[in-house]
């Protein structure tokens, strides 16, 4: 097998002094994530350093470590591991010929990477197609995606996540991608925005890092379009997606089921029926996204319809499992791994969709939404008319900031405040009966992923 990296390119990548001969399969910093003939990185963080976790590194198999102070074990020492990991990031871009593709947004950004991700593998094979796992989006998350990504792969697609001004700027300069996706633009991250319109300028800094004559695809439906556009004008292509019959990419026409939708759409001059295996309106026009994204790189439109119809089960973003309930089973929708408004309301309208059977309830788990500044408890408490649309009996809300919430929907139906993860999966215990359907949504930081997964092991020691 031909190795990822060698000693020798790692050293010559970094700048570095490799201390014997070793080859790499694979790349981490995270300790727990290494597997026999992993590269460990070392990064040294505000929190923590990743030089302690060396020796447990080295016992999960690590075949080489890259650190900036002198260890026993085979190594590449440089002077700053963070600066090395960008640097073999760069290598790893330009020692490959693949298209590569950046995905960012408000909302969707993460179903909508995976989804393309499928829909390129189906035609060409999935070891053709390279893409970041789990929302590795950040200064360290992109690097580490880069470097990743084998010399031969025909397609590198890489997430990429802002909280700042300027921080996609930088991390577009470090991919630079042939194509650069905006996704949607909502209040996401609005502590450290004066405006939602300020958010879209910091978005269509992925465009800064084009290569020369990429294409640019945007939402044509957002608020925000013109703002994209001006700041797509120095792509060599644009290409817009949405509802709006102007769009490049629209659907013309959409049925939308409880567990999956159905589209009827125009790409350019070609029409594409196909079905999406994931529910929701939002994911209208994340599909459209994707086959913007393999439009414009010249993929096979037909297997990105096949593959968008295989889409389910992501877990966190909409995946469905069945759980014990008194003396059945109830149903859960994992939206656990992250919220901000646009998603709370989206995720809500999903669950309306869906009616229980029996004598079955529509329940929520919904966590605070982090990041949102002086704005929280009017965001908070604007939640409410979509959890009375959503025809919700009983919701348990968790974190201070929901109190807003709380607050507004005492009147209207059964409401249950908790302080955290751990009390929310003891109320949601004690409320979950048979033939409910519960959606499970918050902040990743509430970790409400803990609840769903605390409820899946019961259904499993049942079996």
């Amino acid at each position: 097998m031909t190795p990822l990296w060698t000693a020798s390119e790692i050293a010559a990548a970094c700048r570095g002094i490799a201390s014997a001969d070793f080859n790499c399969q694979s790349v981490t910093f995270d300790s727990r994530e290494v597997l026999p003939g992993a590269l460990f990185v070392a990064l040294k963080g505000e929190t923590t350093d990743g030089h302690r976790f060396i020796d447990a590194a080295v016992a999960a198999g690590a075949a080489g470590l890259l650190v900036s102070t002198p260890v026993d074990a085979p190594h590449v020492l440089v002077d700053d591991t963070f600066l090395a990991l960008n640097a073999l990031g760069s290598t790893a871009r330009d020692r490959s010929a693949s298209l590569r593709i950046g995905i960012t947004g408000s909302v969707g950004k993460t179903g909508t990477k995976e989804a393309l991700a499928a829909a390129l593998a189906r035609a060409l094979g999935r070891d053709a197609v390279h893409a970041s796992v789990k929302s590795y989006n950040n200064h360290t998350g992109v690097p580490l995606s880069l470097a990743r990504m084998p010399a031969e792969a025909r397609f590198g697609i890489f997430e990429m996540g802002m909280n700042h001004a300027g921080e996609l700027t930088a991390l577009s300069a470090l991919v630079r991608p042939h194509i650069a996706v905006i996704t949607w633009v909502a209040s996401a991250h609005r502590e450290f925005f004066a405006s939602e319109a300020e958010i879209a300028d910091a978005k269509a800094e992925i465009f800064s890092g084009l290569m020369p004559g990429g294409t640019a695809i945007i939402p044509r439906d957002n608020l925000h379009f013109e703002r994209l556009l001006a700041g797509a004008a120095g792509a060599g292509r644009i290409i817009t997606f949405g509802l709006e019959p102007g769009a490049d990419v629209v659907a013309e026409t959409f049925t939308l089921h409880p567990d999956h939708s159905q589209v009827m759409a125009r790409i350019g001059d070609q029409r594409l029926g196909f079905t999406i295996g994931m529910a929701g309106r939002h994911w209208i026009n994340n599909a459209l996204a994707v086959l913007a994204a393999v439009w414009a790189a010249g993929g096979d439109l037909a297997a990105a319809g096949l593959a968008l119809a295989d889409l389910s089960d992501l877990p966190g973003r909409g995946s469905r499992l069945r759980v014990q309930a008194g003396s059945g089973e109830a149903l859960i929708i994992d939206e656990s791994y992250n919220a901000n408004p646009a998603s709370m309301a989206a995720s809500l309208a999903v669950l309306g969709d869906v009616t229980p059977a029996g004598t079955g309830r529509r329940l929520a788990l919904l966590g605070e939404m982090k990041e949102l500044g002086d704005l929280s408890d009017q965001f908070h408490a604007d939640l409410a008319p979509h959890v009375v649309a959503a025809g919700v009996e009983s919701i348990i809300v968790v974190g201070n900031a929901m109190k807003p919430l709380a607050e507004a929907l005492s009147a209207k139906l059964n409401v249950k405040l908790v302080a955290n993860a751990g009390d929310a999966l003891a109320e949601a215990e004690t409320l979950l009966s048979a033939d409910d359907v519960l959606l499970v949504k918050g902040s990743n930081s509430v970790r409400l992923g803990e609840v769903v997964a605390a409820l899946a092991r019961r259904q499993e020691s049942q079996a």
